[in-house]
Parts: structure tokens; C-alpha cells; sequence
């Protein structure tokens, strides 16, 4: 069985954001030489998330970061924890933290209007994402 495990880092420039890191995930599975398996994409933070959808039409993306701002709300009173990022950890949770996509014939089974995504809910920041690929 072969194993590759690589990082792809992702600088973001807005508060909330979802970034399209698709190429880069190809690529790396590129790098793997792997041909049929699974890949595996997680973000290693409490703020930030993976998610797969749509491509083609950016309102989509601007749509999901609204309706999760309107389920958890930035500055709501409620929130217990200090720092004032409670609303993107609670996003970041339900998003999740990680995807798996199919690999055949060295390609990403994507369908075709999916990308995958990292969901920034507390940047600018800069992140660091691990890829994993099992064949």
C-alpha cells in the first residue's frame, strides 16, 4: 500500500472566507503518484474548515458563509468563551475539519461542479493544511 503525506499553506485576507484549493490539492496528489485510493484533506484548526461544493458560481460560496452567519452569529452576547472568536469555532465545527475524495486513474472523483474549499472563519490568517493520500 503506498502513503503520501503532504501540505498545502493557504493565506487568507478576510475575516470569513472560503478559499478554493482545488489546483493545489491536485497537485499534490500529483506529487503522490499515487493512481487509485483516497485522498484526505484536514485542517488542523479550531477555526478554519474543509467543505466541498459548488464551482462555478461564486454567489454560492457567499451564500453558505451568509446562512452560517445568520445560524451563529458574530458578536452574539451568549457566547461563553473570551477570546471573541466563539462564532468561528462553532462554525468551523460544523462545517468540519476535514474531506475525503475517491482517486481513479490519478484524478479526483469530484463531480462536476465540485470544488474543495477551506473555510476561514477567523482570519486573516495564515494556515497550514495537511493532505494524505492512501492507495
Amino acid at each position: 500500500m503506498a502513503f503520501h503525506h503532504g501540505s498545502l499553506e493557504v493565506a487568507t485576507t478576510k475575516s470569513q472566507e472560503m478559499v478554493d484549493i482545488t489546483k493545489r490539492v491536485r497537485a499534490e496528489l500529483k506529487t503522490s503518484g499515487i493512481q487509485n485510493g483516497i485522498l484526505t484533506v484536514f485542517a488542523p484548526h479550531t477555526t478554519g474548515a474543509i467543505t466541498i461544493n459548488e464551482n462555478t458560481d461564486p454567489d454560492v460560496q457567499t451564500d453558505i458563509l451568509n446562512a452560517l452567519e445568520r445560524a451563529v452569529p458574530q458578536g452574539a452576547k451568549y457566547y461563553k468563551h473570551e477570546e471573541g472568536n466563539a462564532h468561528a469555532h462553532a462554525k468551523a465545527a460544523v462545517v468540519g475539519f476535514s474531506e475525503s475524495i475517491p482517486v481513479q486513474g490519478g484524478k479526483l472523483l469530484l463531480g462536476t461542479w465540485q470544488a474543495i474549499y477551506f473555510c476561514e472563519f477567523d482570519g486573516p490568517r495564515n494556515r497550514k493544511l495537511t493532505v494524505t493520500v492512501v492507495g
